[in-house]
């Protein structure tokens, strides 16, 4: 079984930047869809984007043009590219993959406004 390990969390004032790393115990290149999801205090877990094994990326609206999602499978890993982010983002961030449904422990993001 893959299992996931997401790092890069940390506290960021609002207008910055981080990036979230997912790394893969094995390899991902048959793997289709992988997804970043965040859980904020008190809400539901929702997706922040995913994307396939081919390129192809989805976005939550919240998120759009700010954040970009990339994956490297030689390397067996995703990235979230956070930008202008927002108290609202405030949230731990679990990567997934999405057929297996194995998700990561979660890394916390702080933004401070």
């Amino acid at each position: 079984q893959v299992q996931l390990v997401e790092s890069g969390g940390g506290l960021v004032q609002a207008g910055g930047s981080l990036r979230l790393s997912c790394a893969a115990s094995g390899s991902i290149r048959s793997i289709n869809v992988m997804g970043w999801y965040r859980q904020a205090p008190g809400k539901q877990r929702e997706l922040v984007a995913d994307i396939t094994n081919g390129g192809r990326t989805n976005y939550a609206d919240s998120v759009k043009g700010r954040f970009t999602i990339s994956r490297d499978n030689a390397k067996n890993t995703v990235y979230l590219q956070m930008n202008s982010l927002k108290p609202e983002d405030t949230a731990v961030y679990y990567c997934r993959i999405l057929l297996l449904n194995v998700w990561g422990q979660g890394t916390l993001v702080t933004v401070s406004s």
